[in-house]
């Protein structure tokens, strides 16, 4: 996430850019960053509320609020309350632009716009947040969607005790 946040390239979209970073801090879908407006952003409280067009009119959780520090007011900003947050070309274009930005970071891995959600639950479980509060700030409606986030940061708890030099008893 640093390396590609440090990264920029010739000619790149600053939409895309701005609007992906904050899916890596947020875990919006592309589907639902693409449609934001900055009548989603409540200014005096901090916070993005928004419907998930996944699951509009299907859950009960369908409606999300994520709280908002400076950086990601930062790349929020402000417009006029209609006007799109993010104004993204077509999710090809968008993708596009992605795997050339990711290339240019010398990241050797294949990145979809859906990977900033799950490396966004992935870091912030690292990071110490519940369960509970990653489902919450991912809309999910059952704490089964996001317990596969868990095997994620189960895998590094391994790595981290294997990466301790080996005991010679």
């Amino acid at each position: 996430v640093t390396r590609l946040v440090a990264t920029h390239y010739s000619r790149e979209n600053p939409d895309i850019r701005r609007a992906f970073i904050f899916c890596l801090y947020c875990g919006l879908r592309w589907c639902d960053v693409k449609d934001l407006t900055y009548a989603n952003v409540d200014y005096a409280n901090r916070l993005l509320r928004f419907e998930q067009s996944k699951t509009k009119g299907h859950s009960s959780a369908s409606g999300v609020v994520i709280p908002l520090n400076d950086g990601l007011m930062r790349l929020v900003g402000s417009g006029n309350r209609d006007e799109r947050i993010f104004p993204l070309p077509s999710h090809t274009m968008c993708l596009k632009a992605l795997r050339k930005w990711v290339a240019k970071a010398g990241i050797d891995k294949h990145i979809t716009w859906h990977c900033a959600r799950h490396s966004f639950a992935t870091n912030i479980l690292s990071n110490g947040a519940n369960i509970k509060t990653v489902a919450s700030l991912l809309g999910h409606s059952d704490l089964r969607h996001t317990e596969k986030y868990t095997r994620a940061v189960d895998s590094l708890k391994q790595a981290a005790i294997d990466s301790l030099p080996e005991l010679d008893l």
